[in-house]
């Protein structure tokens, strides 16, 4: 897929599904950018990745100069709705020690592209609001505030407010729908 100085944005494999799992845990245990709360083990986190490749959306990894895996990053289905098919939501997560560096803004920008080229129309990014970061780094990406959910998650010991952003994808709904999105069947 892309590239950038020494970072490659390419599609994850079960290979990678440890690193990120060891990514994810850190978010799941430390912070409150995921409401999960016990983390998913390699086993797990293979299977989700399976899943997603499998039901036609992309999954992404950030490998760094070694080839180690940075960053990663997948869009799904945003309602379980067959009116949804149109609509992902995208997450990205990057290793705690590599934030920072440009990294979730280059793989962001490959997720999205990756969703346009598959046939979707429109991408949400559900954020918690203690997570500004992931605000603006969305907000560079291209995605616009479209509401507040007010308390909507317990992490922590204390509510958090989650902030919905959505951006177009390809023509959006400026024209009919064509074809299925791949796996949308």
């Amino acid at each position: 897929m892309g590239m950038t100085e020494d970072l490659t944005v390419c599609d994850a494999s079960q290979d990678d599904a440890a690193a990120i799992a060891e990514i994810y845990e850190h978010y799941v245990l430390e912070s409150t950018a995921t409401f999960e709360t016990e983390p998913p083990d390699e086993a797990e986190t293979a299977r989700r990745i399976a899943d997603i490749n499998d039901a036609g959306y992309p999954f992404l990894v950030t490998r760094d100069g070694t080839g180690r895996v940075v960053a990663f990053g997948f869009a799904h289905r945003y309602g379980p709705r067959n009116g949804y098919r149109y609509s992902v939501e995208t997450t990205i997560f990057v290793r705690p020690d590599s934030v920072g560096r440009g990294i979730g803004g280059c793989l962001l920008t490959e997720l999205v592209d990756a969703c346009e080229r598959l046939g979707y129309r429109q991408a949400f990014a559900v954020i918690a609001a203690s997570e500004p970061a992931s605000v603006v780094l969305h907000a560079r990406a291209g995605y616009r505030p479209v509401g507040t959910l007010s308390g909507a998650g317990w992490k922590h010991d204390h509510w958090i407010d989650v902030f919905l952003m959505q951006r177009q994808l390809g023509e959006g709904n400026e024209t009919l729908p064509g074809e299925v999105p791949a796996g949308q069947l």
